[in-house]
């Protein structure tokens, strides 16, 4: 081995056992935190020897604020430096931090991916393929269902969102209550294929009511709102992907009366 490529691999060597770092994490009987343990798999993945101290109490973990003059943990400490808390460590190592004030479209693209899979795979256990009209059927029928899902787990917070731009809620308030119940049941009865003359009238009212009134709010009124498709709280925008689901509703419910007669 040459003396050149003996120091370089001494150098190499001497830059791995520098990579180490500190990290302060609350682990006790009842809680155990899971910004510590992202931070120290982080870490971890970054190639860093990890020296792990637990904070069993409230009153360590505590003393340790005080301390340091920090509010929160865990606290990872390299080369002697802190560095911060779960987030301040992503930055620490240039990668991106969510930000929850956010605009995104995450939630109502795992709700149609998620749908659409669903669908695929219901079409191949009825039928043995994947490309059927009974699919694209389920397609929407599934994706009705998933967002009244997301709706009914907050009914007070979507109904919140929903009057903010809904036509006949704003002059019916209890509409933003029975709105996510009407989708769910229209959304199953299509998928059952089953008392179609609940589920056309239902999904053709409420999605042309909805249709109606985000056109209005956002390309008529010109209006910057959030859209309560996935409920309330969400971050994301009204405007297509709300139109979306309401002409998909409009859209089923004329195929199935089509289907009717």
């Amino acid at each position: 081995m040459s003396t050149t490529t003996a120091h370089t691999e001494q150098a190499g060597a001497h830059v791995a056992s520098a990579k180490k770092a500190v990290i302060y994490r609350m682990v006790m009987p009842k809680h155990i935190c899971p910004f510590g343990l992202k931070s120290v798999d982080l870490l971890k993945r970054q190639g860093y020897e990890v020296e792990d101290h637990w904070l069993t109490t409230r009153e360590e973990t505590d003393a340790f604020k005080a301390e340091h003059g920090v509010q929160s943990t865990p606290q990872t400490f390299i080369a002697g430096r802190r560095v911060g808390g779960y987030d301040d460590l992503r930055r620490h190592f240039g990668k991106a931090v969510a930000d929850p004030q956010a605009v995104t479209y995450k939630p109502v693209i795992a709700i149609f991916a998620m749908a659409a899979l669903m669908a695929l795979a219901a079409s191949w256990a009825a039928y043995g393929t994947l490309l059927t009209v009974r699919a694209a059927e389920w397609f929407i029928a599934i994706s009705m269902c998933l967002l009244a899902v997301q709706k009914l787990r907050d009914v007070e917070g979507f109904s919140t969102m929903f009057l903010g731009y809904d036509l006949l809620a704003q002059r019916w308030v209890r509409y933003a209550y029975f709105y996510p119940f009407g989708e769910a049941l229209a959304g199953i009865l299509m998928i059952a294929g089953a008392l179609t003359w609940i589920s056309v009238p239902v999904a053709l009212f409420i999605g042309t009511v909805g249709a109606v009134s985000v056109f209005k709010a956002v390309y008529i009124d010109k209006r910057e709102l959030k859209c309560a498709c996935v409920g309330g709280n969400s971050n994301v925008p009204l405007g297509f992907v709300s139109l979306t689901e309401n002409l998909m509703m409009v859209a089923m419910g004329l195929w199935m009366a089509f289907r009717m007669v």
